[in-house]
Protein backbone atom coordinates (compact mmCIF):
# COMPACT_ATOMS: atom_id res chain seq x y z
CA UNK A 1 0.00 0.00 0.00
CA UNK A 2 1.18 3.21 -1.02
CA UNK A 3 2.46 5.65 2.20
CA UNK A 4 1.77 9.36 2.61
CA UNK A 5 4.52 9.58 4.18
CA UNK A 6 6.45 9.42 0.89
CA UNK A 7 5.20 12.47 -0.12
CA UNK A 8 7.69 14.44 -2.12
CA UNK A 9 8.25 17.32 -4.45
CA UNK A 10 8.05 16.39 -7.70
CA UNK A 11 11.10 16.67 -10.54
CA UNK A 12 10.80 18.17 -14.03
CA UNK A 13 11.58 14.89 -15.94
CA UNK A 14 8.29 13.86 -13.77
CA UNK A 15 6.30 16.62 -14.72
CA UNK A 16 4.26 15.24 -17.55
CA UNK A 17 3.06 12.35 -15.62
CA UNK A 18 2.32 14.63 -12.34
CA UNK A 19 0.21 16.62 -14.93
CA UNK A 20 -1.80 14.03 -16.54
CA UNK A 21 -2.66 12.79 -13.38
CA UNK A 22 -3.88 16.13 -11.76
CA UNK A 23 -5.52 17.15 -14.87
CA UNK A 24 -7.44 13.37 -14.75
CA UNK A 25 -9.07 14.00 -11.36
CA UNK A 26 -10.06 17.59 -12.57
CA UNK A 27 -11.31 15.74 -15.30
CA UNK A 28 -9.50 18.10 -17.95
CA UNK A 29 -8.25 17.26 -20.87
CA UNK A 30 -4.29 17.06 -21.21
CA UNK A 31 -3.65 19.48 -23.84
CA UNK A 32 -0.79 22.34 -24.25
CA UNK A 33 2.36 22.73 -22.85
CA UNK A 34 1.24 22.62 -19.63
CA UNK A 35 1.29 18.86 -19.93
CA UNK A 36 4.92 18.69 -20.82
CA UNK A 37 6.59 21.30 -19.47
CA UNK A 38 6.44 23.04 -15.51
CA UNK A 39 4.99 26.54 -16.46
CA UNK A 40 6.91 30.05 -15.30
CA UNK A 41 4.66 30.24 -12.06
CA UNK A 42 5.47 26.33 -10.85
CA UNK A 43 7.41 26.31 -7.84
CA UNK A 44 8.91 22.28 -7.73
CA UNK A 45 11.00 22.27 -4.75
CA UNK A 46 6.74 23.28 -3.34
CA UNK A 47 4.90 20.93 -5.17
CA UNK A 48 4.30 17.09 -3.65
CA UNK A 49 3.84 14.18 -5.18
CA UNK A 50 2.63 10.47 -4.34
CA UNK A 51 3.64 7.33 -6.34
CA UNK A 52 1.51 4.23 -6.40
CA UNK A 53 3.60 0.87 -6.21
CA UNK A 54 2.79 0.60 -9.96
CA UNK A 55 4.53 3.89 -10.84
CA UNK A 56 1.61 6.05 -11.28
CA UNK A 57 1.19 9.54 -9.44
CA UNK A 58 -1.55 9.09 -6.77
CA UNK A 59 -1.47 12.43 -5.63
CA UNK A 60 -0.33 15.91 -6.24
CA UNK A 61 -0.47 19.18 -4.56
CA UNK A 62 2.12 22.95 -5.24
CA UNK A 63 2.10 26.01 -3.50
CA UNK A 64 2.82 29.28 -5.00
CA UNK A 65 4.99 32.37 -3.27
CA UNK A 66 2.25 35.09 -3.69
CA UNK A 67 1.98 38.47 -1.98
CA UNK A 68 -1.67 39.44 -0.56
CA UNK A 69 -3.12 42.27 0.73
CA UNK A 70 -4.58 42.07 4.32
CA UNK A 71 -5.90 45.46 5.77
CA UNK A 72 -3.58 47.96 5.93
CA UNK A 73 -0.20 45.87 4.77
CA UNK A 74 0.42 43.01 2.04
CA UNK A 75 1.61 39.59 3.32
CA UNK A 76 3.45 36.90 2.30
CA UNK A 77 0.71 33.87 1.53
CA UNK A 78 1.62 30.31 0.56
CA UNK A 79 -0.89 29.49 -2.85
CA UNK A 80 -1.91 26.20 -2.03
CA UNK A 81 -2.84 24.12 -5.89
CA UNK A 82 -2.78 21.46 -7.68
CA UNK A 83 -4.43 19.59 -4.96
CA UNK A 84 -5.99 16.39 -6.28
CA UNK A 85 -5.82 12.15 -4.81
CA UNK A 86 -6.84 9.71 -7.27
CA UNK A 87 -9.84 7.81 -6.70
CA UNK A 88 -7.76 4.29 -6.30
CA UNK A 89 -6.05 6.20 -3.02
CA UNK A 90 -9.64 8.12 -1.50
CA UNK A 91 -10.71 7.90 2.49
CA UNK A 92 -6.47 6.19 2.78
CA UNK A 93 -5.70 9.66 4.58
CA UNK A 94 -3.89 11.14 1.59
CA UNK A 95 -5.05 14.23 1.85
CA UNK A 96 -4.88 15.09 5.15
CA UNK A 97 -1.35 13.70 5.22
CA UNK A 98 -0.64 16.30 2.31
CA UNK A 99 -2.41 19.34 4.53
CA UNK A 100 -0.56 18.75 7.29
CA UNK A 101 2.72 18.61 5.35
CA UNK A 102 1.96 21.78 3.67
CA UNK A 103 0.97 23.89 6.89
CA UNK A 104 3.78 21.92 9.07
CA UNK A 105 6.75 22.92 6.69
CA UNK A 106 5.54 26.38 6.65
CA UNK A 107 4.87 26.59 10.32
CA UNK A 108 8.84 25.06 10.78
CA UNK A 109 10.13 27.10 8.60
CA UNK A 110 8.56 30.29 9.72
CA UNK A 111 7.28 30.78 6.27
CA UNK A 112 4.13 32.79 5.10
CA UNK A 113 1.75 33.00 7.90
CA UNK A 114 -1.16 32.75 6.00
CA UNK A 115 -1.99 30.15 3.43
CA UNK A 116 -5.02 30.55 0.63
CA UNK A 117 -6.63 28.51 -2.05
CA UNK A 118 -9.49 28.33 -4.43
CA UNK A 119 -11.51 25.18 -3.45
CA UNK A 120 -13.03 22.70 -6.39
CA UNK A 121 -15.56 22.03 -3.80
CA UNK A 122 -16.80 23.95 -0.95
CA UNK A 123 -17.07 20.63 2.15
CA UNK A 124 -13.50 20.02 1.55
CA UNK A 125 -11.03 22.38 3.24
CA UNK A 126 -12.79 23.68 6.59
CA UNK A 127 -11.77 20.55 8.41
CA UNK A 128 -8.23 21.83 7.70
CA UNK A 129 -9.08 25.20 8.86
CA UNK A 130 -9.46 27.07 5.83
CA UNK A 131 -12.71 29.30 5.12
CA UNK A 132 -14.08 31.47 2.81
CA UNK A 133 -12.36 34.99 3.10
CA UNK A 134 -13.93 36.77 -0.24
CA UNK A 135 -16.71 36.17 -2.34
CA UNK A 136 -17.33 36.81 -6.16
CA UNK A 137 -20.16 38.54 -6.96
CA UNK A 138 -21.56 36.79 -10.12
CA UNK A 139 -23.28 38.95 -11.38
CA UNK A 140 -26.02 38.74 -14.50
CA UNK A 141 -28.29 41.45 -16.32
CA UNK A 142 -30.05 42.53 -19.24
CA UNK A 143 -27.59 45.14 -20.61
CA UNK A 144 -30.72 47.17 -22.08
CA UNK A 145 -32.23 47.56 -18.43
CA UNK A 146 -28.80 48.57 -17.10
CA UNK A 147 -29.08 52.61 -17.68
CA UNK A 148 -26.83 54.85 -15.79
CA UNK A 149 -28.45 57.33 -13.15
CA UNK A 150 -28.22 60.85 -14.89
CA UNK A 151 -25.53 62.18 -12.47
CA UNK A 152 -22.90 59.66 -13.01
CA UNK A 153 -19.71 61.25 -14.86
CA UNK A 154 -18.05 59.67 -17.33
CA UNK A 155 -15.51 61.92 -17.33
CA UNK A 156 -12.79 63.59 -20.25
CA UNK A 157 -11.16 60.04 -21.10
CA UNK A 158 -11.86 58.10 -23.63
CA UNK A 159 -12.21 53.81 -23.49
CA UNK A 160 -10.13 52.04 -26.76
CA UNK A 161 -9.84 48.56 -27.38
CA UNK A 162 -6.00 47.50 -27.43
CA UNK A 163 -4.00 44.49 -28.46
CA UNK A 164 -2.56 42.15 -25.33
CA UNK A 165 1.04 43.63 -25.40
CA UNK A 166 -0.73 47.23 -24.91
CA UNK A 167 -2.99 45.83 -22.52
CA UNK A 168 -0.60 44.26 -20.39
CA UNK A 169 1.46 47.52 -19.94
CA UNK A 170 -1.28 49.56 -19.12
CA UNK A 171 -2.91 47.19 -16.97
CA UNK A 172 -0.11 46.46 -14.78
CA UNK A 173 0.47 50.03 -13.72
CA UNK A 174 -3.13 50.34 -12.71
CA UNK A 175 -3.20 47.18 -11.13
CA UNK A 176 -0.04 47.63 -9.18
CA UNK A 177 -1.41 51.10 -7.65
CA UNK A 178 -4.95 49.49 -6.42
CA UNK A 179 -3.94 46.12 -5.35
CA UNK A 180 -2.60 47.24 -1.98
CA UNK A 181 -5.62 48.91 -0.70
CA UNK A 182 -7.70 46.12 -1.28
CA UNK A 183 -7.58 42.95 0.77
CA UNK A 184 -7.79 40.19 -0.97
CA UNK A 185 -5.81 41.32 -4.14
CA UNK A 186 -2.57 39.94 -4.88
CA UNK A 187 0.75 40.65 -6.73
CA UNK A 188 1.26 40.24 -10.32
CA UNK A 189 4.83 39.96 -11.98
CA UNK A 190 5.27 38.35 -15.94
CA UNK A 191 5.16 35.40 -14.87
CA UNK A 192 1.10 35.86 -13.31
CA UNK A 193 0.49 38.12 -16.01
CA UNK A 194 1.59 35.86 -18.68
CA UNK A 195 -0.35 33.26 -17.34
CA UNK A 196 -3.39 35.74 -16.65
CA UNK A 197 -3.11 36.46 -20.86
CA UNK A 198 -3.11 33.00 -21.95
CA UNK A 199 -6.52 32.25 -23.96
CA UNK A 200 -6.28 28.59 -25.12
CA UNK A 201 -9.28 28.06 -26.91
CA UNK A 202 -10.56 24.89 -25.23
CA UNK A 203 -10.72 27.73 -22.14
CA UNK A 204 -13.18 29.60 -24.10
CA UNK A 205 -16.69 27.54 -23.48
CA UNK A 206 -18.08 29.09 -27.18
CA UNK A 207 -17.17 32.72 -26.64
CA UNK A 208 -14.53 35.06 -28.52
CA UNK A 209 -11.11 35.42 -27.84
CA UNK A 210 -10.08 37.92 -25.09
CA UNK A 211 -10.68 41.81 -25.93
CA UNK A 212 -9.00 44.13 -23.89
CA UNK A 213 -9.99 47.84 -23.35
CA UNK A 214 -7.81 50.87 -21.76
CA UNK A 215 -9.40 53.72 -20.49
CA UNK A 216 -6.66 56.68 -20.86
CA UNK A 217 -7.42 59.96 -19.16
CA UNK A 218 -6.98 62.96 -21.48
CA UNK A 219 -3.33 63.17 -21.20
CA UNK A 220 -2.71 60.28 -22.32
CA UNK A 221 -2.56 58.29 -18.81
CA UNK A 222 -3.59 54.85 -18.67
CA UNK A 223 -6.82 55.13 -15.75
CA UNK A 224 -8.43 51.75 -15.85
CA UNK A 225 -8.36 48.43 -17.93
CA UNK A 226 -11.14 45.81 -18.66
CA UNK A 227 -10.99 41.76 -20.44
CA UNK A 228 -13.94 40.38 -21.85
CA UNK A 229 -15.54 37.91 -24.51
CA UNK A 230 -18.60 38.13 -26.31
CA UNK A 231 -20.62 35.01 -26.80
CA UNK A 232 -22.62 35.71 -29.96
CA UNK A 233 -26.48 34.46 -30.28
CA UNK A 234 -29.49 34.90 -31.54
CA UNK A 235 -33.23 34.02 -31.33
CA UNK A 236 -35.31 31.97 -33.46
CA UNK A 237 -36.65 35.58 -35.01
CA UNK A 238 -32.82 36.42 -35.96
CA UNK A 239 -32.81 38.93 -33.32
CA UNK A 240 -29.62 39.48 -31.50
CA UNK A 241 -28.79 37.91 -27.95
CA UNK A 242 -25.20 38.03 -27.47
CA UNK A 243 -23.50 37.97 -23.93
CA UNK A 244 -20.42 39.93 -22.84
CA UNK A 245 -18.82 37.85 -20.62
CA UNK A 246 -16.53 40.08 -18.24
CA UNK A 247 -12.77 39.02 -17.09
CA UNK A 248 -12.20 42.04 -14.87
CA UNK A 249 -12.82 45.91 -14.52
CA UNK A 250 -10.45 48.13 -12.83
CA UNK A 251 -9.99 51.77 -12.41
CA UNK A 252 -8.30 54.52 -10.83
CA UNK A 253 -11.31 56.93 -10.45
CA UNK A 254 -15.38 56.73 -11.09
CA UNK A 255 -15.47 58.04 -14.11
CA UNK A 256 -12.59 55.53 -15.95
CA UNK A 257 -15.21 52.74 -14.21
CA UNK A 258 -18.09 53.86 -15.22
CA UNK A 259 -16.34 54.78 -18.53
CA UNK A 260 -15.35 51.26 -19.30
CA UNK A 261 -18.76 49.64 -18.06
CA UNK A 262 -20.46 51.99 -19.93
CA UNK A 263 -18.79 50.51 -23.31
CA UNK A 264 -19.38 47.10 -22.16
CA UNK A 265 -22.97 47.26 -21.17
CA UNK A 266 -23.14 49.35 -24.97
CA UNK A 267 -21.45 46.84 -27.16
CA UNK A 268 -23.42 46.12 -30.33
CA UNK A 269 -25.46 42.52 -30.81
CA UNK A 270 -25.13 42.12 -26.73
CA UNK A 271 -28.71 41.78 -24.71
CA UNK A 272 -26.98 40.40 -21.53
CA UNK A 273 -23.72 40.55 -19.19
CA UNK A 274 -22.19 38.01 -16.80
CA UNK A 275 -19.73 39.04 -14.16
CA UNK A 276 -18.94 35.77 -12.74
CA UNK A 277 -15.87 36.45 -11.26
CA UNK A 278 -16.46 40.52 -9.98
CA UNK A 279 -16.23 42.09 -6.75
CA UNK A 280 -19.48 40.88 -4.20
CA UNK A 281 -19.88 44.35 -3.46
CA UNK A 282 -19.60 45.83 -7.16
CA UNK A 283 -19.46 49.62 -7.48
CA UNK A 284 -22.18 48.99 -10.88
CA UNK A 285 -24.88 48.53 -8.84
CA UNK A 286 -24.36 51.53 -7.46
CA UNK A 287 -24.03 53.58 -11.09
CA UNK A 288 -27.24 51.85 -12.06
CA UNK A 289 -31.01 53.96 -12.42
CA UNK A 290 -32.29 50.57 -11.45
CA UNK A 291 -30.51 48.83 -9.17
CA UNK A 292 -32.84 45.49 -9.57
CA UNK A 293 -31.38 45.04 -13.37
CA UNK A 294 -28.09 43.96 -11.72
CA UNK A 295 -28.57 40.33 -10.12
CA UNK A 296 -25.84 38.70 -7.95
CA UNK A 297 -25.15 35.60 -6.91
CA UNK A 298 -22.26 35.01 -4.82
CA UNK A 299 -20.15 32.17 -4.56
CA UNK A 300 -17.24 31.49 -2.59
CA UNK A 301 -13.80 33.21 -3.70
CA UNK A 302 -10.32 33.34 -1.66
CA UNK A 303 -10.27 30.04 1.02
CA UNK A 304 -8.01 31.53 4.05
CA UNK A 305 -5.92 29.36 6.60
CA UNK A 306 -3.70 31.36 9.15
CA UNK A 307 -1.19 28.91 9.19
CA UNK A 308 0.30 31.06 12.17
CA UNK A 309 -2.09 32.30 14.62
CA UNK A 310 0.30 35.25 15.91
CA UNK A 311 2.23 36.49 12.98
CA UNK A 312 -1.03 36.82 11.24
CA UNK A 313 -3.15 38.90 13.39
CA UNK A 314 -0.35 41.16 13.86
CA UNK A 315 0.60 41.30 10.33
CA UNK A 316 -2.76 43.56 9.37
CA UNK A 317 -3.91 46.85 11.18
CA UNK A 318 -7.00 47.42 13.00
CA UNK A 319 -8.87 50.77 12.06
CA UNK A 320 -10.13 50.62 15.84
CA UNK A 321 -8.31 50.05 18.65
CA UNK A 322 -8.21 46.12 20.09
CA UNK A 323 -6.74 44.78 23.40
CA UNK A 324 -7.91 41.40 24.35
CA UNK A 325 -7.20 37.97 24.58
CA UNK A 326 -8.56 35.54 21.97
CA UNK A 327 -8.97 31.67 22.68
CA UNK A 328 -8.27 29.85 19.53
CA UNK A 329 -9.82 26.53 19.02
CA UNK A 330 -7.41 24.76 16.19
CA UNK A 331 -7.63 20.97 15.91
CA UNK A 332 -5.06 20.76 13.16
CA UNK A 333 -2.52 22.39 13.94
CA UNK A 334 -1.81 22.68 17.64
CA UNK A 335 0.42 25.30 17.70
CA UNK A 336 -1.96 27.85 17.09
CA UNK A 337 -4.29 26.42 19.93
CA UNK A 338 -4.57 28.06 23.17
CA UNK A 339 -4.92 31.84 24.09
CA UNK A 340 -3.48 34.45 22.66
CA UNK A 341 -3.19 38.13 23.75
CA UNK A 342 -3.80 40.85 20.80
CA UNK A 343 -3.30 44.27 20.82
CA UNK A 344 -3.82 45.98 17.38
CA UNK A 345 -4.54 50.12 16.23
CA UNK A 346 -4.47 51.70 11.96
CA UNK A 347 -0.85 52.16 13.27
CA UNK A 348 0.22 48.18 14.21
CA UNK A 349 -0.34 45.57 15.97
CA UNK A 350 1.47 43.28 18.41
CA UNK A 351 0.01 38.99 18.92
CA UNK A 352 1.59 36.50 21.64
CA UNK A 353 0.72 33.46 23.66
CA UNK A 354 -0.66 34.59 27.13
CA UNK A 355 -1.86 32.64 30.21
CA UNK A 356 -4.55 35.27 30.62
CA UNK A 357 -8.37 34.88 31.09
CA UNK A 358 -9.97 35.18 27.73
CA UNK A 359 -12.20 37.74 26.48
CA UNK A 360 -13.44 35.55 23.03
CA UNK A 361 -13.60 32.08 22.00
CA UNK A 362 -13.28 31.31 18.09
CA UNK A 363 -12.08 28.57 16.06
CA UNK A 364 -9.60 29.07 13.68
CA UNK A 365 -11.92 28.56 10.78
CA UNK A 366 -13.76 31.82 12.13
CA UNK A 367 -10.88 33.70 12.77
CA UNK A 368 -10.06 33.36 8.69
CA UNK A 369 -12.97 34.05 7.72
CA UNK A 370 -12.83 37.58 9.47
CA UNK A 371 -9.24 37.99 9.42
CA UNK A 372 -10.18 40.16 5.34
CA UNK A 373 -12.81 41.70 6.94
CA UNK A 374 -15.72 40.55 4.69
CA UNK A 375 -17.39 38.58 7.38
CA UNK A 376 -18.50 40.36 10.71
CA UNK A 377 -17.45 38.14 13.78
CA UNK A 378 -20.81 39.08 15.35
CA UNK A 379 -22.20 37.52 12.34
CA UNK A 380 -19.69 34.03 13.05
CA UNK A 381 -21.27 34.91 16.89
CA UNK A 382 -24.74 34.46 15.75
CA UNK A 383 -23.32 30.96 14.09
CA UNK A 384 -22.61 29.93 17.13
CA UNK A 385 -18.54 30.03 15.76
CA UNK A 386 -17.75 33.00 18.52
CA UNK A 387 -18.25 33.08 21.77
CA UNK A 388 -18.24 36.29 23.96
CA UNK A 389 -16.63 35.95 27.45
CA UNK A 390 -16.25 39.71 28.21
CA UNK A 391 -19.37 41.72 27.79
CA UNK A 392 -19.15 43.86 24.32
CA UNK A 393 -16.16 41.63 23.45
CA UNK A 394 -17.94 40.68 20.22
CA UNK A 395 -18.72 44.52 19.30
CA UNK A 396 -15.31 45.55 20.19
CA UNK A 397 -13.59 42.75 18.20
CA UNK A 398 -16.23 43.06 15.24
CA UNK A 399 -15.26 46.72 15.09
CA UNK A 400 -11.56 46.39 15.00
CA UNK A 401 -11.54 43.34 12.59
CA UNK A 402 -13.86 45.33 10.01
CA UNK A 403 -12.02 47.49 7.12
CA UNK A 404 -13.72 50.00 4.45
CA UNK A 405 -12.80 48.31 1.35
CA UNK A 406 -14.16 45.01 0.76
CA UNK A 407 -12.32 41.64 0.49
CA UNK A 408 -12.07 40.72 -3.58
CA UNK A 409 -9.38 38.42 -4.99
CA UNK A 410 -9.82 38.30 -8.81
CA UNK A 411 -6.76 35.79 -9.00
CA UNK A 412 -7.68 32.33 -9.32
CA UNK A 413 -4.62 29.69 -9.08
Amino acid sequence: MTDPADLRPVTTEEWPAFSRAMLEVFGDEPVGDFTETPPPVAELDRSLGLWADDGRVAATAGIYSRQLTVPGAVVPCAGVTWVTVSPTHRRRGVLTAVMRRQLTELHERGGEPLAGLWASEGGIYGRFGYAVATQRGNLRGRTREMSFRPDVDLGTGAVAPVDADAYRAGAARVHEALRRWVPGNMERDERWWGRLLRDPAEHRHGASARRFLLHREADGEVSGYAAFRVRSRWTDDEQPDGTVVVDEVRARSTPAYAALWRYLLDLDLVRSVEAGHAPAEDPLRHLLADPRALHARPLDGLWLRLVDVGRALAARRYPAPIDMVLEVRDRFCPWNDGRWWLRGHPAGAFCAPTDGDPDLVVDVEALAAAYLGGVSLGTLQAAGRVTEVSPGAVTQAATAFSWPVSPYCPDQF
